[in-house]
């Protein structure tokens, strides 16, 4: 008679914890983090009056800080913004460089990869409720950040900058965090933990 065995959860983990610990898997992690972003980025749509598109970069961001933790989140998400400052080619719609209107979201993206990976390391991802709740944390970050850089890069007016910056992605950032709500807490079920 075979036995499986269930174990539970350890305080502080995160899905990228269940991984066996080394070194390579955290670099394997981060620079695969870094590359779901940039990827996730090419998934963009022009928004009709604003100079940022709708993208799946802010998904990704939210979901290599929840999967990965605050640490290698951070990680991922500053690989990312060097690396596209550097000239490659994989922020949204195939750009780079510091100079786009839309780089402070970027920068928002970086410091809620780590508030969300902090707040997964404290359970934050094994209900879909609390995922409502650090998603909607996270999006309202990247927004704290970016809005304000869209302003000071574009010249244009608080409201202005509202208006081209946040308004337009509400019903799409909805859709990101409902879909978060649901992919984190069902793998942390089908691992059992």
């Amino acid at each position: 008679m075979s036995t499986a065995a269930v174990t539970t959860s350890r305080p502080g983990e995160v899905l990228a914890d269940l991984l066996p610990s080394s070194r390579v898997r955290d670099a394997v992690l981060v620079i695969g983090g870094a590359a779901l972003t940039g990827l996730a980025a090419q998934i963009s749509v022009p928004v009709p009056g604003s100079p940022v598109p709708v993208t799946g970069q802010t998904f990704a961001a939210l979901l290599v800080g929840t999967a990965l933790g605050a640490g290698r989140g951070f990680l991922s998400l500053a690989m990312y913004a060097l690396v596209g400052m550097a000239g490659v080619p994989w922020f949204a719609g195939g750009s780079s460089g510091a100079g786009a209107p839309s780089f402070g979201y970027i920068l928002g993206m970086l410091l809620a990869s780590t508030v969300v990976g902090a707040l997964a390391r404290r359970g934050a991802d094994r209900s879909v409720l609390r995922m409502a709740g650090t998603m909607l944390l996270g999006e309202a970050i990247i927004y704290a950040v970016g809005v304000p850089y869209l302003a000071l890069a574009t010249g244009m007016s608080a409201s202005a900058a509202v208006a081209a910056g946040l308004t337009p992605f509400l019903i799409g950032d909805a859709l990101k965090a409902a879909l978060a709500m649901g992919v984190l807490p069902t793998a942390w079920k089908l691992v059992k933990r």
